[in-house]
């Protein structure tokens, strides 16, 4: 069970700290149920997730996994998108969301980053749907090493480049 003031990543909704625990005073909640109250940290609506139930929710990762995790990102494979319809790429890319997994997310953006220098070594554009994906997944990825590391979010590419660099695996 999370306690108040936890950071947790929630789905979609990224790193949000629990500021409650228990039955809150919202109507539409169910008054013989238990809710965490979540305040997402780049927004500003209040979440209510029933505490007995199996959602999406897990604890931000802790700084040594944050560490370890960065200086696993060469290592990493791609996520396996053997498509080049558009709706079935997106079907993939969300199934990467929805996995909740901070190490997917960097699968994902690696795709992306792949697929992003091909298309401009062929001389076009990234693609707009690869390019809204890409910049979602660096959010929810940039938010969580942020809280993890203890740093500003803008500040995270910089750290895992120096990470990187640190260990000879840029």
């Amino acid at each position: 069970m999370y306690q108040i003031g936890d950071y947790v990543v929630y789905g979609g909704s990224g790193v949000c700290q629990v500021m409650g625990v228990g039955t809150p005073a919202s109507s539409a909640c169910d008054r013989r149920r238990d809710y965490y109250t979540l305040h997402p940290l780049a927004g500003t609506e209040t979440i209510y997730v029933p505490v007995d139930t199996r959602v999406s929710m897990r604890p931000v990762l802790t700084r040594r996994e944050a560490d370890a995790l960065i200086l696993q990102l060469p290592a990493l494979s791609e996520c396996p998108v053997y498509t080049k319809n558009p709706q079935l790429r997106s079907h993939a890319y969300q199934a990467s969301f929805h996995a909740n997994d901070s190490a997917e997310l960097a699968r994902l953006l690696k795709t992306i980053h792949h697929k992003d220098s091909d298309a401009r070594k062929a001389g076009r554009q990234p693609g707009k749907a690869d390019e809204r994906f890409r910049k979602r997944a660096e959010e929810l990825l940039y938010e969580e090493l942020s809280v993890a590391l203890g740093i500003p979010q803008d500040s995270v590419p910089q750290y895992i480049h120096q990470k990187l660099k640190a260990a000879g695996r840029s």
